[in-house]
């Protein structure tokens, strides 16, 4: 029979597998790093490493040998070590034609009509992209050229600017396989060649790897739950299913967690930190978010179309979100909307958490305000 384990435990499993008990001061050794820390242009990278780092002023992107923005998983813009990219590169490429049909979405259709396949279109995007990014070029003219190369079916009519361009979804899920990185804090974006890139992978390599990683970041999860943060299909998954799995039941849901990881989940309890997550952090991309955050209409407040807020973590729990701004040169106000009681002692800690963060913004104080 299958252990049990209730919410709680889940969550606070993951806090710590996370690495948000900030038991490491090397930024290299922070577990997040196995899959990368989603980036944009609100800080969202560093102030998850800010939230995870007893230096919240430490900067890996001050470190452009040892680490990198690329488009990566589910094609969207994450930091990674560079001495994983290869690996990476390989590990999330697509399977086969189905894998690759999965991961696209408006492209599908004129692709096919073109008799284009799926998987033809990523190896092409991805050598096109390659042959066009040489140097340092701005997002834009990397898109016209990456256009002007590829055939008609790769890209659309654009309304708005009365110009065609390639698929943006097509172009950044090809930016780790091309070897392609993105400038630190550039607006707009500018590309660039990583060095020493290896070849266009040919068929993908070490995926079970990747898997297990969110498995034992993320976990327990189940396999829809890997696959959508992968952005393929549960079937195409399987097949990269890694041995060594335990089969748990985690508030209910029959899930799998790696074996080696058991007794940390038998031994988590609640941790008594409180934490700032910004937009897009780790611990907010477990697909599970009935688990994360049971409450259907909190979690609407906490994952939105457009302009997602910070979410408070209370004792390994999201107690809230928060949104911030700058208030004249140095001091950053942060509002924070609690779904329930905030504490003395939690309001207190939370204060020295928008202080790192008005650090990590190059801001020198902060203050805190709260909306009922």
């Amino acid at each position: 029979m299958a252990l049990e384990f209730g919410r709680e435990q889940v969550l606070a499993y993951r806090a710590a597998a996370q690495g948000l008990d900030r038991s490491t001061d090397d930024p290299d050794k922070l577990a997040v790093f196995d899959l990368g820390v989603q980036h944009s242009a609100a800080h969202t990278a560093r102030l998850a490493l800010s939230a995870r780092l007893p230096d919240g002023d430490e900067d890996p992107f001050a470190d452009g040998s040892a680490y990198a923005v690329l488009w990566s998983v589910r094609g969207a813009p994450h930091l990674h070590r560079r001495a994983d990219l290869t690996h990476l590169a390989r590990a999330l490429w697509p399977r086969g034609e189905a894998d690759a049909h999965s991961r696209l979405a408006a492209e599908r259709k004129p692709l096919k009509e073109a008799g284009i396949g799926s998987l033809e279109a990523f190896a092409t995007a991805a050598k096109v992209l390659r042959s066009v990014v040489t140097r340092p070029m701005p997002k834009g003219e990397v898109s016209s050229a990456v256009t002007e190369k590829l055939p008609d079916a790769y890209s659309y009519d654009c309304r708005s600017c009365k110009a065609r361009h390639v698929y943006g979804g097509l172009l950044q899920h090809v930016g780790l396989p091309a070897g392609v990185r993105q400038e630190f804090d550039t607006s707009p974006p500018v590309l660039a060649p990583l060095e020493k890139r290896p070849a266009v992978p040919t068929k993908p390599a070490g995926t079970a790897d990747v898997v297990r990683a969110y498995l034992r970041l993320h976990g327990p999860a189940t396999a829809a739950d890997a696959a959508s943060y992968f952005g393929t299909s549960q079937a195409e998954l399987r097949h990269s299913w890694p041995d060594g799995l335990v089969e748990v039941r985690a508030d209910g849901r029959k899930c799998w967690l790696p074996e080696e990881d058991l007794a940390a989940l038998r031994g988590a309890s609640a941790p008594d930190h409180v934490r700032l997550l910004p937009p897009l952090d780790p611990f907010l991309q477990s697909r599970d978010r009935d688990l994360l955050v049971p409450d259907p209409a909190r979690q609407k407040e906490v994952w939105k179309i457009l302009g997602n807020p910070g979410a408070v973590l209370v004792r390994g729990d999201v107690a809230g979100v928060w949104r911030a701004r700058t208030a004249g040169r140095k001091r950053l106000a942060v509002t924070v909307r609690g779904f329930g009681r905030i504490s003395r002692t939690e309001r207190a800690l939370l204060a020295e958490e928008a202080e790192r963060m008005a650090g990590v913004r190059g801001l020198t104080e902060a203050a805190v305000t709260y909306e009922t």
